[in-house]
């Protein structure tokens, strides 16, 4: 049984991580059927085979409800917890069931100090897997949990990812028509601010100063999207910076293909799904080195890692993968093959009967 917030008909990061991982789960020769009891989203009718999941309920006392009732009618061999914040609940219904309990680490909220109920829910978990180097280093620093039970377990990127020629409506759409484009994909919220938005737009002055031509596409929609317009304004550079807003998913390889290089600065990513989806796509990509995103840029197999702090740095690195191109190296993006995830995950289950 799965608890998670959000998963099949769900949105963002964690929503397709959880997808991708219980996919996997479902795929691995010892499961017989996975049950998914999500705290949001809508309930989707095409489902991997051998995956069910259930209508979410309002409320986190709704939701812990349901997730208990499910647990003790169908008695599940295992319980995997999708999110450090479910921790407790799911750490209860193991002892009570007496199942192994697997709980998955996802970023900034396994990084701090959580506290005595935390800590002690977090050692119920027989397995622990992190998405990133970074996030499983920062848990190990509080939890007191032995290191060997704490395993890294990357996101996958999807195959629809990879090089393909410009729509023309969405080049006319955006005006970037003979312009050179650099490319942030995230949400655009209040507590999100650490993916460095702004610190791309207090770099366009240098950049432009050199690359004249370029404009600063910003894909992804929030709270936060009327500050950074505000910035743009204030920085003389509104007129090179472009607000997409939301994009649906679907519509989400196009524009990749619309960019030359994908630049997020960020200091506090627990990996960094776009940073793969960037580069499979055939452009440069450009992150920070303070967080988990060391480990989506492969170390610099797949994209160059500057101080994010440093806009001088960050305006040079974009200038330079502007002019010249930095693609990523293709073995090292094999690696977050789904075949490759679904394996390392067959692993895992294997490893939690044992």
């Amino acid at each position: 049984m799965a608890l998670v917030t959000e998963a099949f008909g769900g949105h963002g990061g964690i929503a397709r991580y959880n997808r991708d991982l219980l996919t996997a789960l479902s795929r691995s020769s010892p499961v017989e059927a996975v049950i998914v009891v999500p705290r949001f989203g809508d309930v989707e009718a095409d489902l991997p085979p051998r995956v069910a999941q259930r209508a979410a309920r309002p409320g986190r006392l709704g939701w812990s409800a349901a997730a208990t009732e499910a647990a003790l009618r169908m008695r599940p061999d295992a319980i995997f917890c999708g999110h450090l914040n479910a921790a407790p609940l799911a750490a209860a219904l193991s002892r009570v069931l007496r199942r192994p309990l697997w709980l998955q680490l996802h970023g900034i909220e396994a990084w701090p100090d959580r506290g005595r109920t935390m800590r002690r829910a977090a050692r119920a978990a027989s397995l622990v897997t992190a998405v990133s180097r970074h996030t499983r280093r920062r848990f190990l620093g509080w939890s007191d949990l032995p290191p060997e039970r704490v395993r890294v377990l990357p996101n996958t990127l999807d195959a629809v990812y990879r090089p393909r020629p410009r729509r023309a409506d969405l080049v006319g759409r955006y005006g970037l028509e003979g312009r050179r484009v650099v490319l942030t994909v995230g949400r655009l919220a209040p507590s999100e601010r650490y993916k460095g938005h702004d610190r791309v737009i207090a770099a366009l002055p240098r950049i432009l100063a050199r690359v004249p031509d370029m404009v600063y596409l910003i894909v992804g929609g929030g709270e936060d999207r009327a500050r950074l317009e505000a910035l743009a304004r204030t920085g003389g550079v509104a007129s090179h910076v472009v607000f997409a807003g939301r994009v649906a998913d679907g519509d989400l390889p196009d524009h990749y293909a619309l960019a030359d290089v994908f630049a997020m600065p960020s200091t506090g990513e627990g990996f960094g799904i776009v940073f793969l989806e960037a580069a499979a796509s055939g452009l440069a990509v450009i992150g920070g080195d303070r967080d988990g995103s060391l480990d989506a840029l492969a170390d610099g197999a797949i994209g160059r890692a500057i101080d994010p702090d440093d806009p001088i740095a960050l305006g040079d690195a974009l200038v330079t993968a502007l002019k010249t191109g930095e693609a990523a190296d293709p073995a090292a993006l094999r690696r977050f093959a789904f075949d490759h995830f679904a394996r390392h995950v067959d692993a895992l289950v294997r490893s939690l009967g044992r």
